[in-house]
């Protein structure tokens, strides 16, 4: 039998990191994500535990040595320790590091859990530590929650990356302060420009705040030494000297950074999208449930590798702008 081959794009991008969304449910209402009453998908259109798992032991056939799980929350997903367990199985066989990234709202329950799988490090969302804050941007009262799920994470052994989207006029002047808390709880923290996915209520050019305006208002507080260090995912990172800690950048609006891409991801349903900025993608969906789904995955993911774009489009320039894409973040998976 042949040895299936990696996944290279048409560009010989060797892709080696899938983000695999297992639900579009969220339990908060982020502003800049959703609108407060979201339509999510019918159960039944969403992939099933054992179809989720076919699809990644597929995808680790292929080449993937990083998979982390997403949302919507996926935590919210009442099967969803399974699936990590079974997946942890991978881990030292194909797998080199299975993650997630969570709203830290449930992580207080599922902490122990999680490292027991085999996950060692998890991102968490958090643009605030201010309480009224937090829930005018996530439109629930579940600060206290999220701290207490990042308590038992630190707790449990896991190392914890926040990921914090800077907003101009609400969080903005707050920026160097949750990094000097994150720090000192020996959390990195990433921050991250709004991104131009589904509609929300509001405009976002309200609130798009530019990091190259952010690095040089933080270098007034901090000296930012650029570091080496590489995750992955498309962050830039510097550590600050004062903290000893870290902080990286994703700015897919000022600074494109899809020339090292190595990232593909898959929604709930079972759609492959080559760019998180595109709208290229393939049915996994229907490969699972054909009468050959090793086969037709495998084809699938050929495909994928064709039409995966050199790069996004993202821009967000002038108000009254529509998304780049019709499709929310939390069904593309974050």
């Amino acid at each position: 039998m042949n040895k299936p081959t990696p996944l290279v794009d048409q560009f010989q991008r060797r892709i080696t990191y899938l983000r695999l969304s297992v639900t579009d449910r969220c339990d908060l209402r982020c502003t800049y994500c959703m609108p407060e009453r979201m339509t999510f998908l019918p159960r039944r259109e969403v992939l099933s535990l054992e179809e989720l798992h076919q699809m990644a032991l597929g995808f680790i056939d292929r080449g993937i040595t990083k998979l982390r799980l997403t949302g919507g929350e996926p935590l919210v997903r009442r099967d969803m320790l399974e699936l990590v367990h079974a997946l942890g199985r991978k881990l030292g066989d194909g797998l080199e590091e299975l993650t997630m990234t969570t709203n830290g709202t449930r992580l207080a329950d599922f902490a122990d859990d999680l490292y027991a799988a085999g996950m060692r490090r998890i991102n968490v969302s958090l643009d605030t530590l201010d309480r009224g804050m937090f829930e005018t941007l996530s439109r629930r009262d579940s600060l206290p929650q999220v701290l207490e799920g990042l308590a038992a994470a630190k707790a449990a052994g896991l190392k914890v990356k926040i990921n914090t989207v800077a907003l101009k006029g609400i969080n903005e002047d707050q920026l160097s302060g949750l990094i000097a808390w994150a720090h000192g709880e020996g959390f990195d923290l990433t921050l991250i420009e709004v991104m131009p996915l589904g509609e929300v209520e509001g405009d976002r050019i309200d609130h798009y705040l530019p990091l190259i305006a952010v690095q040089d208002t933080l270098e007034r507080d901090w000296t930012l030494v650029p570091s080496d260090h590489r995750s992955g995912g498309p962050a830039r990172y510097f550590d600050v000297a004062e903290t000893g800690g870290r902080l990286g950048l994703i700015t897919p609006l000022t600074n494109n950074f899809c020339a090292g891409c190595n990232r593909i991801r898959v929604t709930a349903t079972g759609q492959l999208y080559a760019c998180l900025g595109g709208e290229e993608r393939v049915d996994l969906r229907a490969a699972l449930r054909s009468d050959e789904p090793e086969r037709r995955l495998s084809e699938a993911l050929d495909t994928a590798m064709r039409i995966k774009p050199e790069r996004h489009h993202f821009a967000i320039d002038e108000r009254g702008q529509s998304p780049a894409l019709a499709r929310h973040m939390s069904m593309t998976g974050g």
